[in-house]
């Protein structure tokens, strides 16, 4: 508990380090050798990418027990340290909502936005007026509620650091080769359906989380849960009954009551 308690703290108060060496870098280094050395031997159907992932996954594991177990040698304190700069630069709140506050901050001046923009998205931002640029925010932050934040967190309680650790090695492994195209069609097979059976439970429960916050903010807490339930089919993913729907409806009347106040000239 300590250790999830104190990895927030941290997070919250200083946000994600960005290094070279930051830990989910060198999962994405470790994952692209492997993949090239893979495809250079022909290895790029399923087998080879069910094969890759646990690779990656076992190395992963190696190199935290290896380092702990030196640490401990060393100091027993020494490997608990090491255990919370893991939690931490694995964890992500803050830097969620910054970046969301960042755009939203820069609304005025609309280049500036969608440089901004950039950061959350990976869609060409250069076509998109203040409306579509608040849509593509919100839904950006409402796609990473889960992402980034409830399924670390779920699994950092439930299973400790080994279980952050394993889904953030696969929704690494989800974003760089959990693609329907021609290269990783079966390569990332793997990938793509273990992302989606780790962020099962969490999808459904960020209706709940975003419903119980609309209740303390005095919103629509009804509204939150009546969309869900009715836009959850619109997605063709297994976890679409989570935010992405639901707060894409919120979005659309956010901006709608934003040209409504402007062309009431509030």
């Amino acid at each position: 508990m300590s250790l999830i308690l104190f990895a927030c703290l941290l997070d919250l108060t200083f946000g994600d380090p960005v290094y070279r060496l930051h830990p989910v870098r060198l999962i994405g280094d470790l994952s692209a050798l492997i993949e090239r050395q893979f495809f250079a031997r022909g290895w790029n159907e399923r087998w080879g990418g069910i094969a890759h992932g646990l690779l990656v996954i076992s190395a992963v594991f190696a190199v935290w027990l290896g380092i702990r177990a030196g640490a401990a040698w060393i100091h027993p304190q020494l490997a608990l340290l090491w255990d919370l700069y893991l939690a931490y630069s694995l964890l992500c709140l803050r830097d969620l909502l910054e970046q969301g506050r960042r755009v939203l901050r820069n609304l005025d001046d609309l280049p500036a936005a969608r440089n901004q923009l950039t950061q959350l998205v990976g869609r060409d931002t250069a076509p998109l007026q203040r409306d579509g640029i608040v849509r593509a925010t919100i839904e950006s932050l409402a796609e990473n509620l889960t992402d980034a934040v409830l399924t670390p967190l779920w699994a950092l309680c439930l299973f400790g650091l080994p279980g952050l650790l394993a889904v953030k090695v696969i929704s690494t492994l989800d974003s760089m080769i959990g693609y329907q195209n021609q290269r990783y069609q079966d390569f990332g097979w793997a990938a793509a359906r273990s992302d989606d059976f780790i962020h099962w439970l969490p999808a459904r429960l960020s209706v709940l989380v975003i419903a119980t916050a609309a209740a303390l903010l005095r919103l629509h807490p009804l509204l939150a849960l009546r969309t869900a339930w009715r836009d959850h089919a619109l997605l063709p993913s297994p976890n679409s009954a989570g935010a992405k729907p639901l707060v894409r409806r919120i979005a659309g009347a956010f901006t709608r009551s934003r040209v409504a106040q402007r062309a009431s000239g509030q």
